[in-house]
């Protein structure tokens, strides 16, 4: 049995893409015209990533019930206190 490769695995192979050119102008600008696959490949990456979460979370909610938004908020605010200790640290 074999198995697909997972993002980021497996040979690179050429695929044609159409993008408006404003988002043409806008990435070349950033990476230039030899780093643009590159940026792509992370940005598609990263939203693979996203959408997987997004799965996840939709999974987790659907047997478990809606996340408690006052939960994430305190979390949140733990976050933030654990940075900014960090940052006087350094």
């Amino acid at each position: 049995m074999t198995t697909s490769p997972s993002p980021g695995e497996g040979p690179i192979r050429p695929v044609s893409v159409s993008l408006h050119e404003g988002t043409i102008a806008a990435l070349r600008a950033r990476t230039g015209k030899r780093g643009m696959s590159a940026y792509v490949e992370a940005l598609i990456q990263r939203q693979l990533e996203r959408d997987r979460l997004r799965e996840l979370i939709q999974d987790a909610e659907a047997e478990h019930g809606p996340v408690d938004q006052a939960a994430i908020e305190a979390k949140r605010a733990l976050l933030r206190d654990d940075k900014a200790g960090s940052a006087d640290a350094a």
